[in-house]
């Protein structure tokens, strides 16, 4: 896997577009202050070189010549506290705060920490697997049945693992009807929520992320 560009940090940080994520909802919620946050967040992720350019070899097979480097943006401090304010302001914009939180292992673990601190909330962690040892618990931390709980994801492109974790959560006697997520790929995860009776809610976009992304580039090639 060979990068042979970068899409921002010191190099290069080309102007931003407008971005909007999935949420300017002008009837809803300020549009302004959501706009704002939108693109201070793609900003961000571009300043820490998450998004990438090259040609990378994908999970599900075949190459893309980008790719959005999750690890990067959840263990960089600064877009990982950007990420938590966001999260914890939409859930306070969209009625849920005070929801519990849910993250869905590996990677969403450190987000739900991070905007659990920024919200005072509590949450919970979500297994890919049950574990064969010790309690054998699928969701980790405190769950009452019958409680609201909205989950986390970093990316989604197919949206699976955030159905699977829904599921998971359901199973343990949770409600759960929505999903938040950093950056939505636009591939299909939207619709495969939908599917599963699950909303899915974005900080950022692919299009906002690559709105000055060079010619060449298709973004419609992404991984999750």
């Amino acid at each position: 896997m060979t990068a042979v560009r970068l899409f921002c940090g010191a190099h290069h940080r080309p102007p931003a577009a407008a971005p909007t994520g999935d949420g300017i909802e002008c009837s809803k919620r300020g549009a302004v202050p959501e706009r704002r946050m939108t693109a201070d967040l793609v900003e961000t992720l571009r300043a820490a070189e998450a998004v990438k350019f090259g040609e990378f070899e994908l999970s599900h097979g075949g190459t893309s010549n980008y790719y959005v480097d999750k690890y990067v943006f959840e263990t960089d401090p600064a877009c990982l506290s950007a990420i938590a304010d966001a999260f914890a302001e939409r859930l306070r914009a969209d009625g849920l705060a005070g929801t519990k939180l849910a993250g869905v292992a590996l990677g969403a673990v450190p987000l739900a920490a991070a905007t659990s601190v920024a919200a005072d909330t509590p949450y919970v962690i979500v297994r890919k697997q049950q574990k064969e040892y010790g309690t054998a618990n699928l969701v980790e931390g405190a769950l009452e049945a019958g409680e609201e709980v909205v989950v986390l994801e970093d990316i989604a492109t197919t949206g699976q693992s955030a159905v699977d974790a829904v599921e998971a959560l359901r199973d343990a006697g949770a409600v759960v009807d929505t999903v938040y997520v950093v950056v939505d790929r636009q591939e299909g995860a939207r619709e495969n929520l939908a599917d599963h009776d699950i909303e899915l809610r974005s900080l950022v976009t692919a299009e906002d992320l690559l709105a000055d992304a060079p010619d060449d580039v298709d973004v419609g090639d992404t991984e999750e």
